[in-house]
């Protein structure tokens, strides 16, 4: 799960948002710096990609494309699962799409100045550029990837994988709705 479903599984709990949102950044015991709340959020992040990489539905969908992207591939279809839950927000949601990314970028907004640099560096490009809302389209999940790949330490091929997604995605749409309604469950409980 990327961005997109980390916020949206956040249930509308700004300091469960803000964790979600930088828990990739925050590093072993870096996380007692933030209030608890914010911790909540950041272990909630950590559980939510746990629960996700060793789903049997996700490692479906990694297997499909792990011979092109190795490491990568889980990254990728992180990506492509936030690409599914955008383009059928309204199956989840009942805000809009936008309006809820609009309330994320705000939500993080407000809390700039706890964020970790790396997510400050990037942040303000994914308020400019509407990374959440941009996720819907196929155009706008090649640009992602693509910079992503830009942006990695190795050679990743990511910035080819939105044809993959196009080639297969059925595929990845069937397994995105199987997996969906059991992380959420997850959550739940």
């Amino acid at each position: 799960m990327n961005f997109l479903a980390h916020a949206y599984l956040s249930r509308n709990s700004r300091h469960l948002m803000v964790g979600n949102f930088i828990g990739d950044f925050v590093k072993g015991n870096q996380i007692l710096q933030y209030d608890e709340g914010i911790v909540e959020g950041i272990l909630m992040h950590r559980k939510i990609d746990d629960f996700t990489d060793n789903h049997v539905v996700f490692k479906r969908s990694r297997k499909r494309i792990r011979h092109k992207y190795r490491h990568y591939s889980g990254v990728v279809i992180d990506l492509f699962y936030d690409h599914i839950l955008a383009k059928n927000w309204n199956n989840y949601a009942e805000k809009s799409l936008d309006k809820f990314a609009s309330e994320v970028y705000t939500v993080i907004q407000d809390h700039i100045q706890i964020i970790p640099e790396k997510a400050r560096y990037m942040f303000p490009y994914m308020m400019k550029y509407n990374w959440l809302v941009n996720y819907s389209t196929l155009e706008g999940i090649d640009q992602s990837l693509k910079g992503l790949s830009k942006r990695t330490n190795h050679r990743s091929g990511m910035e080819h994988a939105a044809t993959d997604l196009a080639e297969k995605y059925k595929h990845f749409e069937n397994d995105f709705k199987e997996f969906f309604p059991e992380i959420m469950d997850f959550i739940s409980s």
